[in-house]
C-alpha cells in the first residue's frame, strides 16, 4: 500500500512511486577498534626513566641534558652544539633530526638579471659602479689624507668609507645571485630597511632618546657614506659579499675582494619589534635596536622573514682567543636622525676569500657562544 508522502505527482498529471536513495559508496573499510587493540602490541609508558637513556646520537654521550634535544619523528637526541650547523637555542615548536629531514640540499637562485633585478627591486642597473659622486667622496678622502694633523686627532676624525662594489658586472650578479638563494632557502624577502609591520613595534618608538645612556651620533659625513651606498645599492651595486653554505655555519659570509679598514660593509635590516615579546624567540639572527631604561620600550631587529646580507654574517666566539682574532668587523648603533640604526663597519683590512665576522655580545653578555667555531 502506497504511503502519501511516497507518492510524487509529475507535472502531467501521472504519478510515480518514491523508491529508496542508493546506498552510499563504500570507501576505505576501517576495522573495528576492539581489533584494533586486541592485536596492538603494548607500550611502555613514557616516564622520566624513558628519557634516562636518552644519548646523544652524534657524541654518544648523554651530558649536558639541558643542551639535548630530541627530534619528534624518531627520538633520537642531540646535543645542540653537536648539529650541523649548530643550534644555538632549543628549537620552538616542532623540530626534526637531519636524518629525518633527509639532509636536503640548497637550491640556487636562477642566475638571471631579470630575476636578480625583480627580486631585489634593482631601479636601475649599471655597468659603472664608480659615479661622479663616488668619486668625488674618494677625491676629497685623497685631500684629507694628505693634510697634516696630529695622529690622536686623525684617528677621532676617522671616517666610515663606503664600500667599492666590483667591477665586473657578472661578478657583481654571482654576489647577489648567492644572496637570493640564502635568503630563498630560508623563505625570507629581501629587505635594506628597516621595518615597522602590524601588532609589533611602530616606527614612533624607534627614538634614539630612550636609550639609557644616550647614543652616539652619525656624522655628518658618514651620513653621507651611508646614503651614497644605498643609493648603490638601489642601482644593483653590491658590497663585494658572497653568501656561501659552510656544512658546520650555514650560511655565512666571506670578502668577494680585498676590503680597507672602516669600510661600510652593510646595515642590520629586518622587522622591528619589542624586546619583551620576543624574549623567548627561537630565531638566532635577532640584534638589539634599542636599550631603553624603561625595560618596555627596549627594541630588537628580527630578520626572521625580511633582511639582508647582514643576517648570514657569522659571530665570534668570545670564549676562546682564536675565536677573538677572528673578528674583522664591528657592529655600532647610532642615532641617525633621532632613530636608531645598527651598522656593520670593517674594523681592519680584509682579504678576498676571508670570512665576516663580528661580536655578538658587543652590547650584552647573553648570546651563547661558547660552541661557536
Amino acid at each position: 500500500m502506497l504511503r502519501e508522502e511516497d507518492v510524487i505527482f509529475r507535472s502531467n498529471g501521472s504519478v510515480r512511486k518514491r523508491t529508496k536513495a542508493p546506498p552510499p559508496e563504500s570507501g576505505k573499510k576501517y576495522r573495528p577498534m576492539g581489533d584494533i587493540m586486541r592485536t596492538a602490541k603494548p607500550v611502555c609508558p613514557v616516564n622520566e626513566d624513558y628519557y634516562s637513556y636518552i644519548r646523544c646520537e652524534q657524541c654518544r654521550s648523554g651530558e649536558r641534558e639541558d643542551e639535548l634535544v630530541l627530534c619528534d619523528r624518531c627520538d633520537m637526541g642531540y646535543h645542540l652544539y653537536c648539529l650541523r650547523p649548530i643550534a644555538v637555542r632549543v628549537p620552538v615548536g616542532p623540530w626534526f633530526c637531519p636524518s629525518c629531514t633527509g639532509g636536503r640540499t640548497v637550491r640556487r637562485f636562477p642566475q638571471l638579471q631579470k630575476m636578480i633585478v625583480d627580486f631585489f627591486r634593482i631601479q636601475q642597473l649599471t655597468n659603472a659602479p664608480e659615479d661622479e659622486e663616488l668619486r668625488a667622496f674618494h677625491s676629497e678622502v685623497r685631500k684629507r689624507r694628505r693634510r697634516s694633523m696630529p695622529l690622536v686627532r686623525h684617528k677621532k676624525m676617522r671616517r666610515i668609507l663606503p664600500f667599492t662594489p666590483s667591477k665586473d658586472p657578472k661578478q657583481r650578479l654571482e654576489q647577489m645571485c648567492s644572496l637570493a638563494t640564502a635568503l630563498t632557502a630560508l623563505q625570507m624577502e629581501f629587505c635594506n630597511d628597516l621595518t615597522y609591520m602590524p601588532g609589533m613595534a611602530p616606527r614612533s618608538a624607534n627614538k634614539a632618546i630612550y636609550e639609557k645612556g644616550g647614543m652616539q651620533l652619525l656624522a655628518k659625513k658618514d651620513k653621507e657614506t651611508l646614503e651614497i651606498c644605498r643609493t648603490m645599492y638601489r642601482r644593483g651595486e653590491c658590497p663585494p659579499l658572497v653568501v656561501v653554505f659552510d656544512a658546520c655555519e650555514g650560511f655565512t659570509v666571506q670578502a668577494d675582494k680585498d676590503i680597507k679598514d672602516m669600510t661600510f660593509i652593510t646595515e642590520y635590516t629586518g622587522d622591528v619589534d619589542y624586546l619583551e615579546k620576543r624574549e623567548d624567540d627561537d630565531c638566532d639572527s635577532m640584534m638589539t635596536l634599542l636599550l631603553a631604561t624603561k625595560t618596555s620600550q627596549s627594541l630588537v631587529v628580527c630578520p626572521d622573514k625580511r633582511g639582508n646580507i647582514a643576517c648570514f654574517i657569522s659571530g665570534i666566539n668570545n670564549y676562546t682567543l682564536e675565536g677573538r682574532k677572528k673578528q674583522n668587523l664591528k657592529c655600532v648603533r647610532y642615532n641617525v636622525d633621532g632613530e636608531c640604526r645598527v651598522l656593520l663597519v670593517a674594523c681592519r683590512d680584509i682579504t678576498r676569500g676571508e670570512r665576516l665576522y663580528y661580536d655578538y655580545n658587543g652590547y650584552e653578555q647573553e648570546y651563547p657562544t661558547e660552541h661557536f667555531f
